[in-house]
């Protein structure tokens, strides 16, 4: 049985909806992780959920990137285990080098929370193998620090090696190269600013963030 840790910093505040998701509509065991564990448990995918992780001082994600839990997380990456960051999340995981670049304030610096239209650039990750590459999918953000940004020869890396998977259509952050959604070299870190989460039925405006979890399970039962 496949089973997702969620894994809880002080001010993570979307862990919930996330866990909802996972255990009630993807029918998945779920397990928290809380920051200051030093061990994972028996796990086939890890989410970092969105928030404000440690209240954002510093930078967005820059305390929580020093958490205990992230030490195993990486030897967890290391490994080949699949790693979700979303939002506060993403930002997390540029701390914590598991990414590249950095997520600055906004354009105009004011906290963006709308729905946003965003293309598939990449389907043939582990966690957008039931998306078409070229799709246009629409899902909520909710940040005030989601400008994506990296020196021009990582934003090449991430175009030419194909590791940019979401580009917004309509740029609500001033994100370089409109970029949403990156992963690693190994491909098993996906890191997004948009909430997939918040997006797992119609009646909530998009159903296209469940695609992102479904696609998760479909890797790891194929």
């Amino acid at each position: 049985m496949i089973k997702f840790g969620v894994v809880i910093f002080p001010g993570s505040n979307c862990e919930l909806d996330t866990i909802y998701v996972i255990s009630e509509i993807i029918k998945r065991d779920v397990v928290k992780i809380w920051h200051k564990d030093k061990h994972l448990p028996e796990v086939q995918c890890i989410v970092l959920p969105g928030g404000f992780a440690y209240g954002d001082y510093l930078r967005p994600g820059a305390i929580a990137s020093r958490s205990p839990i992230m030490q195993p997380i990486k030897e967890y990456v290391k490994n080949g285990g699949l790693v979700l960051g979303v939002c506060n999340g993403f930002q997390v995981l540029t701390e914590a080098n598991l990414l590249p670049g950095a997520l600055i304030r906004n354009i105009g610096t004011r906290f963006v929370s709308k729905r946003v239209k965003l293309k598939v650039e990449n389907n043939n990750t582990p966690f957008t193998l039931l998306f078409n590459k070229g799709e246009i999918i629409e899902l909520p953000v909710a940040h005030k620090d989601g400008n994506y940004y990296a020196p021009g020869e990582i934003v090449e890396d991430l175009k030419t090696n194909n590791r940019l998977v979401l580009s917004y259509i309509d740029n609500p952050n001033g994100a370089i190269e409109n970029i949403a959604g990156i992963v690693n070299e190994q491909c098993n870190v996906f890191g997004l600013m948009p909430h997939p989460e918040r997006a797992y039925e119609k009646i909530l405006g998009s159903d296209d963030g469940l695609r992102v979890f479904s696609s998760i399970v479909n890797y790891l039962e194929s």
